[in-house]
C-alpha cells in the first residue's frame, strides 16, 4: 500500500529506486548522489573582543556620559564666528584644548568624540590630545561618517563613508581612538520613505560591524530630526520603525550589542509643534520606546540633545532615570554641554578658567541626571535657550 511504501526502511527504498518495471520493460535508475549537509556559518570571534568590552564598560560607569566635540571644521568654524572668533585651525585647536583640559572633567565624562582634525592635534605644550584625554581617564573617540548627501528621487538624505571605512578605522585605532560614531538621520517632514529608513539602518549596521572588527566601540546614531510641526505620537511612530530596522540590521551583521552604544534622539514633539510636552511625558514615551526596541544587553543609551536647551536636555535625562531600567541611560551632548562655554570664552584666554568651570559643572549636572539625582538651580539665559538649528548639519 502507499502508506506501507512510505514507511519502508531506507535500504528497501534504495532497492526500489534501483530497479523499476514499467509496461513490461525493466528500467534501471541511478541512485541520486548523497547531498552533503550545508555548512553552518558561524560568527567569527572578534579580534578585540575583550578590549571592546572593557572600553564600553568603563565608558558607561555610573554618573558618566560623553562629550561630543566632533563638529566638522565648517560647523565648528560657524560657531566660532558666531562669537567673533576667526575660523582658522589654530583657533579651533585652542577651543578644543580648552574643552579636553578642563580640570577633573573625567569625573563625569567617560569619552570624548573628536573630529578627524582633532584626533591628530596637540595642546600648546606639545601633549597630544589623545594623551591629554587619557590622562583624565577619558577615552578618545572619532567621528567616522563622511556626512549627509541628497538621497536620489526623494527630499531626504543618506550618509556616506563606508567605502574606505575599514582602512580609516585601523588608522584611527593606531592613533589612539578606542570608540567611534556614525550619525545618520531621518526627517519626518521630508518623508520618511522606506528607502531612507532602510539606508539609515543598514548603513549604521555595516559601520558598526566594520569598526568593531577594527577595535573601535561603535556609537550607533539614528537621529530623528527635530525639524517639523509633528507631535510626540508621530515621533513615537517613526522612531519605532527606525529603531526596529536598525536593530534588525545590526543582528543581521552580527554586531555585538554588549560592545556598542546607541545614541538616539529622545521621543518628543517637533521643534515647531505648538504642543510642548513635559520632561516626564518625554521620559515616558522614550522609555516605552527603549523597552519595546532595544535589547537589554546593549552597553549604553547615550542620548543626543538634538537642539534642546542645556537645561531641558538635563531635565529630560533626569526624568528618564527616576525608575530602574536595564541600561546605562546617559548623555552624549555637544551643544547642550558647550553652548554657554563657548559664549563665555569667545576667544579670550582670560576667560578660559571660567569657561572650563562651566563645562565641568555642566558635565557634573548631567552626571547627576544619569543617576536621577539632578536638582535644577539658578540657570543663565544661555542655559535655558534652545540650541535648535533648522536643517542642522554636523
Amino acid at each position: 500500500s502507499r502508506d506501507r511504501g512510505l514507511s519502508e526502511s531506507p535500504r528497501t527504498m534504495a532497492a526500489l529506486t534501483q530497479s523499476l518495471t514499467f509496461t513490461g520493460q525493466r528500467v534501471v535508475s541511478r541512485a541520486a548522489p548523497t547531498q552533503k549537509r550545508a555548512s553552518v556559518t558561524t560568527k567569527a570571534a572578534l579580534k578585540h573582543a575583550d578590549e571592546l568590552l572593557e572600553t564600553a564598560t568603563k565608558m558607561t560607569m555610573p554618573g558618566k556620559g560623553i562629550l561630543a566635540m566632533d563638529e566638522s571644521n565648517a560647523t565648528c568654524g560657524s560657531r566660532l564666528e558666531g562669537v567673533g572668533v576667526e575660523n582658522i585651525e589654530e583657533n579651533r585647536r585652542r577651543y578644543r584644548e580648552l574643552l579636553i583640559t578642563a580640570p577633573n572633567l573625567g569625573e563625569h565624562i567617560g569619552g570624548a568624540i573628536l573630529f578627524e582634525e582633532t584626533l591628530y592635534q596637540s595642546c600648546a605644550d606639545g601633549t597630544s590630545f589623545v594623551d591629554a584625554l587619557n590622562a583624565q581617564g577619558i577615552y578618545p573617540g572619532i567621528k567616522v561618517d563622511k556626512g549627509l548627501r541628497p538621497l536620489s528621487n526623494t527630499s531626504e538624505s543618506w550618509c556616506q563613508g563606508l567605502d574606505d571605512l575599514a582602512d580609516r578605522a585601523a588608522a584611527y585605532y593606531e592613533q589612539g581612538a578606542r570608540f567611534c560614531k556614525w550619525r545618520s538621520v531621518v526627517s519626518i517632514p521630508d518623508g520618511p520613505t522606506r528607502t531612507a529608513v532602510t539606508d539609515c539602518a543598514y548603513g549604521l549596521a555595516r559601520y558598526a560591524a566594520i569598526c568593531q572588527n577594527a577595535g573601535l566601540v561603535p556609537i550607533v546614531e539614528p537621529e530623528i530630526l527635530l525639524d517639523g510641526t509633528h507631535g510626540i505620537d508621530e515621533t513615537m511612530e517613526v522612531a519605532s520603525w527606525v529603531w526596529a530596522e536598525t536593530f534588525k540590521y545590526l543582528a543581521d551583521n552580527n554586531v555585538s550589542y554588549e560592545r556598542m552604544l546607541l545614541k538616539p534622539s529622545m521621543v518628543g514633539p517637533g521643534a515647531d509643534c505648538p504642543v510642548r510636552n513635559t520632561p516626564e511625558e518625554v521620559a515616558d514615551y522614550t522609555l516605552r520606546m527603549l523597552n519595546s526596541r532595544v535589547p537589554p544587553s546593549t552597553a549604553g543609551i547615550m542620548f543626543l540633545s538634538g537642539g534642546l536647551s542645556e537645561l531641558d536636555s538635563t531635565l529630560y535625562l533626569n526624568a528618564m532615570n527616576q525608575s530602574p531600567n536595564p541600561w546605562h541611560v546617559s548623555f552624549s551632548y555637544a551643544r547642550a554641554l558647550q553652548n554657554t562655554v563657548l559664549k563665555t570664552w569667545a576667544g579670550d584666554d582670560a576667560k578660559l578658567v571660567e569657561a572650563q568651570g562651566i563645562l565641568v559643572r555642566r558635565a557634573k549636572e548631567n552626571g547627576m541626571a544619569q543617576l536621577g539625582k539632578f536638582v535644577a538651580g539658578d540657570v543663565s539665559d544661555s542655559e535655558s535657550e534652545s540650541t535648535y538649528q533648522k536643517n542642522y548639519v554636523y
